[in-house]
């Protein structure tokens, strides 16, 4: 791994344990863990179906162990080109079943493109969102940019790790509610298990609500993904 991405983790490690010493109120640190599964139809087009688990594991500052949501998700990626492509999504939110909260139906259309420099990839992706909760629908608008190399040397080969480092903004609209902006700061350690395996841990940092009231969590994030 070259200096110069060293240097990016150790900074982004740095942004990290920053924002967690200030979170001392309106702090919560939740779990997530998620199975998903990849099928490449055509050179063209693929599709995605990810299962996911929310739950709470420090909240009004105890710890604890409560499940918080089900995810059942869907994603069909249609390839423009080899950098560029436009994905449709539906997802499903079970959650009044666990903590109360409003179940959600999710509608996502995003474009992504990817440039590769050298041993590294770059990423940016516009993600537009309908969230249709029980008594409002909230239109979401996300800009994520994102970062990824191999570990060991400039091409990633089987049985060797990975880090893929992202930064989002997030703006949440809807006609009779204030508008809520959002930002996020991830990184991931993946392996490349084998040509159809990886998996990936990592931390998710949210400060969410900045221009109204304020609330900041850490996810501590833990994935499967399987292409089959």
């Amino acid at each position: 791994m070259s200096i110069s991405c060293i240097k990016r983790f150790t900074a982004l490690i740095a942004v990290l344990i920053g924002g967690i010493s200030i979170a001392q109120d309106n702090f919560e640190t939740l779990g997530e863990s998620s199975f998903a599964l990849d099928h490449k139809v055509s050179n063209s087009y693929s599709y995605n179906f990810a299962a996911r688990s929310r739950y709470y594991l420090y909240q009004d500052k105890a710890t604890t162990l409560t499940n918080r949501q089900i995810d059942l998700v869907h994603f069909s990626t249609l390839k423009l080109n080899y950098n560029r492509s436009v994905s449709f999504g539906i997802q499903y939110r079970f959650r009044a079943v666990f903590d109360g909260g409003s179940n959600e139906l999710r509608l996502t259309q995003q474009f992504n493109y990817t440039k590769q420099n050298l041993a590294l990839r770059f990423g940016h992706r516009v993600r537009f969102e309908q969230r249709i909760l029980e008594a409002i629908t909230i239109f979401r608008s996300r800009y994520r940019f994102a970062v990824d190399f191999a570990l060991k040397g400039e091409k990633l080969d089987i049985g060797e790790p990975y880090f893929v480092a992202s930064m989002e903004a997030l703006l949440s609209q809807n006609q009779n509610i204030k508008s809520e902006l959002d930002h996020r700061i991830t990184a991931h350690i993946g392996w490349l298990i084998s040509e159809k395996l990886k998996l990936q841990v990592g931390l998710e940092y949210r400060v969410e609500a900045l221009n109204i009231s304020t609330e900041q969590k850490l996810f501590i994030l833990s994935a499967v993904n399987l292409k089959i």
